[in-house]
């Protein structure tokens, strides 16, 4: 049976932002938060550019941390008149809206219910995860009311593949579909990490095309995509390449018990892949099980499933759980040893 892709998820304060700065209407009052730190910062940026005439940034945009910060600063900013302009902007970080003491949080409600109209403030989640808390009624309340909340998530697989497309050709390269989706896959989906790396391809690669040599050659992958390859290599029998890999993610003094829980993880969807296969499901039943974005994940689970059968990867997700559970109890325990262990037993079982 074929199970059609979900339709993405909406974002509809994200779409409401964006039409606004777009028309010239920003609102009085942001929350930024989200895991695409790139988009987040394109967007600030380009709110500060609508709001603050260039040459004026020292009198109408302030940016304040929010280590240590008052409402009491966070006001007398806000009612700095603009100079030469009609607002001015101030852009707080990592100033932790939920956490505040009482009466610091009656501040800020009389603050956000009373925003000055000259006035536009951007809080800014960065280090800080923003998780808002329905149990600070008044609060809760007043941030609903007055706050714009945006959130900036990773971008849709086809939008990424675009836009990995629109930054090779500044470069003077060009880069297929396929190859942009092997890109996202070894580096990460997201643009923030993705920057610096087509900056890397772009200026090593010979040919106009971008080629999987090219990024191979250059790249740094994240861990999921190492994890994947030295799994891979586990089930073609290749003891000595996954060895090497799992020896090169060691040197980088990558946490054993991260690479323990990534392969874990990637394990378990190598077992959900062989018991589609099994059960006559298709690599869109993967996507939508696992939330992916794109089926070259999905077609690559299968064709590592495809060496192996539904015991084997079972016995393998018992053993790194069986393995986890150590590492996280023993002590003294030799977890890069472990895993090396772990990688022979695996090896040894492989059918």
């Amino acid at each position: 049976m074929a199970y059609a892709k979900k339709a993405p998820r909406k974002n509809e304060a994200f779409d409401k932002f964006k039409k606004d700065l777009a028309a010239g209407t920003p609102g009085c009052a942001y929350i930024f938060y989200g895991e695409e730190s790139y988009l987040r910062e394109y967007y600030l940026d380009q709110l500060r550019k609508k709001l603050v005439p260039g040459g004026f940034e020292e009198f109408n945009y302030h940016r304040l941390e929010g280590k240590d910060l008052t409402v009491q600063t966070l006001v007398e900013a806000a009612e700095a008149m603009p100079m030469m302009a009609e607002r001015t902007f101030i852009v707080v970080t990592d100033f932790d809206l939920f956490k505040l003491g009482e009466e610091q949080r009656e501040k800020l409600i009389a603050f956000l219910e009373d925003l000055p109209p000259y006035c536009c403030v951007a809080f800014v989640y960065d280090t800080v995860e923003y998780k808002p808390n329905k149990t600070v009624k008044k609060l809760y309340k007043a941030v609903s009311e007055h706050v714009e909340t945006v959130e900036f998530r990773a971008a849709e697989n086809s939008d990424l593949v675009a836009w990995i497309a629109r930054r090779f050709r500044a470069l003077g390269k060009s880069i297929d579909r396929q190859t942009a989706e092997y890109l996202i896959f070894t580096c990460g989906g997201l643009m923030t990490g993705l920057v610096p790396e087509i900056a890397k391809i772009g200026a090593y690669a010979k040919g106009a095309a971008i080629t999987k040599e090219d990024i191979d050659a250059v790249a740094d992958p994240v861990l999921s995509a190492e994890v994947f390859r030295l799994s891979d290599a586990v089930l073609q029998g290749n003891y000595d390449q996954a060895a090497s890999i799992l020896g090169d993610l060691l040197k980088m003094q990558t946490e054993p018990i991260m690479i323990l829980a990534a392969l874990g993880s990637q394990l378990r969807r190598i077992y959900t892949a062989r018991l589609a296969i099994d059960s006559g499901h298709d690599r869109y039943w993967l996507m939508e099980l696992w939330e992916m974005k794109s089926d070259y994940p999905a077609k690559l689970l299968l064709a590592a499933a495809k060496r192996t059968n539904a015991d084997w990867c079972a016995d393998a997700v018992k053993m790194c759980q069986v393995l986890d559970r150590r590492m996280k109890s023993e002590k003294g325990i030799d977890a890069a040893g472990e895993l090396k262990l772990l990688l022979v037993r695996l090896g040894a079982r492989r059918v």
